[in-house]
């Protein structure tokens, strides 16, 4: 037999997580305490945002990606919401707006300066008001302009149009209990929701109805994730019956068994799925976990493969995910060829072993007080 049928090909087989220098990262940080699996970070080409601890009410920071070293303590922050911030998300097509939901029951949509802030937020463009309890998920559509959508504890989903403030849809009734996450498909028509009924649900906000529906997806108590994938499926993490945490892949035209189950370990931090639809690599965070592990989906079975693990001494605490519009220019032009994306035929072999490595994806990883970006990288042959 010969040695590539013995090991799967793969470009990503070797990708290798690598924490920056010390001066790089974001330090004396108080990163919010609350109890909520929140990833309590959202990261865009401009600005790094972290929910953290406040007094008399939520705040979170939002920091130049430059600003790198000790953050002072007096530094300003976005602090309107009278109780703690859940969840926060930046807007994809303006980098300089930023959704909050919290405790408070409101959504919040701020516009941060040019150069970050020099004095504390305190006023929101838009207040939207229609949860009856605290907000724990806001999620920007994929495509369209202005359109918002928050999932509260009162079981709704509500989406919004930001430009005028008014409720575009409310979808009231689909979920009987708590939501723990909502995922939009690559164009914005479906999303997917993890409810505490152990049910995932691909709902059609147009239309208000539930378009498929797997019950028990896993049979654990604890929390669960689902997001969309580029090619429709759906990557869940959960719970086994004996605790032990798992991933799964669904596909939406048939929901009864999973194309693929992966039990992982005992351990009891909810796991947060963050997916990379270039690559096909699915990086999952274990909430006080120090270890980020790595999947490659792919067409064939076992359709999960595990690629690798990136692991440190820290806990985290959260997970920023950096968007590919944010990566080093120069390591994503080489990507786009090194992956079978470029254009104008093969690459020079004489530069083969004098590139740079290509860079996948870049976290940001919270401690409990500071802020460690971590650069994921596909080391050269």
């Amino acid at each position: 037999m010969s040695f590539r049928k013995v090991v799967r090909q793969s470009k990503f087989r070797h990708v290798f997580g690598q924490p920056v220098k010390t001066d790089q990262c974001y330090d004396d940080i108080r990163v919010s305490r609350v109890t909520w699996d929140s990833t309590f970070c959202a990261v865009n080409p401009s600005f790094v945002a972290i929910i953290v601890e406040a007094s008399g009410g939520g705040a979170f920071l939002v920091l130049p990606l430059h600003k790198t070293g000790r953050i002072d303590k007096s530094y300003p922050t976005v602090c309107g919401h009278t109780g703690p911030v859940l969840d926060i998300d930046w807007c994809p097509h303006n980098d300089h707006v930023i959704a909050s939901g919290s405790e408070d029951c409101t959504v919040m949509v701020w516009q941060i300066p040019e150069n970050g802030l020099s004095q504390p937020l305190t006023e929101p463009v838009v207040v939207l008001e229609g949860h009856s309890k605290r907000v724990g998920i806001v999620t920007w559509h994929p495509t369209a302009r202005n359109v918002l959508l928050s999932a509260g504890c009162d079981n709704v989903v509500l989406i919004w149009n930001v430009g005028t403030a008014e409720e575009l849809y409310r979808l009231d009734g689909l979920h009987p209990d708590l939501i723990y996450s909502v995922s939009w498909s690559r164009d914005g028509s479906r999303f997917c929701t993890a409810c505490k009924d152990k049910s995932v649900r691909v709902i059609d906000p147009r239309r208000g109805t539930v378009v498929a529906e797997k019950e028990r997806a896993h049979e654990g108590a604890r929390p669960m994730r689902a997001i969309f994938l580029a090619d429709g499926k759906i990557f869940t993490t959960g719970f086994s019956r004996m605790s032990e945490r798992q991933l799964a892949l669904w596909d939406t035209e048939n929901l009864e068994e999973p194309m693929g189950l992966q039990e992982l370990d005992s351990s009891n931090g909810a796991l947060l799925p963050f997916y990379d639809p270039d690559t096909n690599v699915v990086y999952v965070c274990g909430k006080g976990d120090s270890s980020i592990r790595y999947f490659e989906i792919t067409e064939e079975p076992p359709y999960i493969h595990f690629l690798n693990t990136f692991t440190s001494k820290e806990p985290q605490r959260g997970m920023g995910w950096m968007p590919k519009r944010g990566l080093d220019v120069s390591k994503c032009e080489i990507a786009r060829w090194a992956w079978g994306h470029g254009e104008g035929g093969p690459p020079d072999p004489s530069k083969t072993f004098h590139d740079p490595p290509c860079s996948p994806g870049r976290f940001y990883k919270l401690h409990e007080r500071k802020c460690e970006p971590i650069i994921m990288t596909v080391p050269r042959k």
